[in-house]
């Protein structure tokens, strides 16, 4: 399978450019020194050399707090960047995975997001995602759409690192309560991702570890795992204000993904993996 893979340098690009590194497979792995999705010709000149038959597109402006005073930015490289790809890609002939976010919706419903339900961003970051998959779907009707949350990993900034290091030098951690959804580990995304390429996957699929959880719960248990005896305290949304909405509640059903035969492991075993795997955490791991 010849991959052609936009933002190889970030937190999801980490665990796959290794996924696909196989004799199987031809790797294209292209971070943002190497080409910018609002370079229009660039990324057509790309693809148009690496012929590949799927294109992965992580790439993409994640602050999410960053978009709310960044929108043109957001829309430039979320959205607009994502049409550059989508385009070429039909140029030539190759199949697109873009890779979207739980930020499609606003958090109002109170059961699982399913693939048909109508999006509805709160936040500019949300908004630049939710204009690019309806743009795609125009461009590419064969598109895969792939929605996750929660990321954490080892490519990067992620929340358990963050909790862990706080951990380590405070005695109380507040953390907020009140919004839910599905952590997801960046190993078991990758997989699936290649999963959903061998399959010849289209339309919308979504895409996270099963079992949901607040944000207080995630880090009650990254603490309860990994020993230190720092104590992690519920607090609210509104005791924390961010400048971009968050959904509080953003959980996905998997409908799509067991669709394909492909079935994610829960959060918690996601995360059990991720410490022990992290060279810092591995020896204070409690079973």
């Amino acid at each position: 399978m010849r991959v052609t893979l936009f933002g190889a340098s970030g937190l999801l690009g980490h665990d796959l450019v290794p996924e696909l590194s196989s004799e199987h497979d031809q790797l294209t792995a292209l971070s943002i020194e190497d080409v910018d999705l609002r370079d229009h010709a660039r990324v057509r000149d790309l693809i148009r050399d690496s012929r590949p038959e799927w294109i992965l597109l992580l790439a993409a402006y994640t602050d999410v707090d960053g978009c709310e005073s960044n929108r043109d930015l957001a829309f430039a490289v979320n959205c607009e960047g994502a049409v550059n790809v989508a385009e070429a890609a039909r140029e030539a002939g190759s199949r697109l995975l873009f890779v979207s976010t739980d930020y499609v919706f606003d958090g109002s419903k109170r059961s699982p997001y399913e693939t048909s339900d109508p999006r509805n961003p709160a936040s500019v970051y949300g908004e630049s995602k939710a204009q690019a998959e309806e743009r795609l779907l125009e461009i590419l009707p064969e598109v895969c759409i792939t929605r996750t949350s929660w990321l954490f990993g080892h490519g990067g900034k992620c929340f358990p690192a963050t909790i862990l290091k706080l951990a380590a030098t405070r005695p109380e951690i507040p953390v907020v309560n009140d919004q839910r959804g599905s952590p997801t580990y960046t190993r078991d995304l990758a997989s699936a991702l290649v999963q959903l390429c061998r399959a010849s996957a289209r339309g919308i699929v979504h895409v996270t570890n099963s079992g949901d959880c607040t944000w207080y719960d995630f880090a009650k248990e990254i603490v309860r795992a990994s020993g230190p005896p720092a104590k992690v305290k519920p607090v609210t949304t509104a005791e924390f204000p961010r400048p971009a909405r968050r959904p509080a509640y953003s959980v996905m059903s998997p409908a799509s993904l067991h669709a394909y035969n492909i079935h994610m492991p829960d959060w918690q075993d996601a995360l059990r993996r991720y410490l022990a795997s992290a060279p810092a955490a591995a020896a204070t791991v409690v079973p």
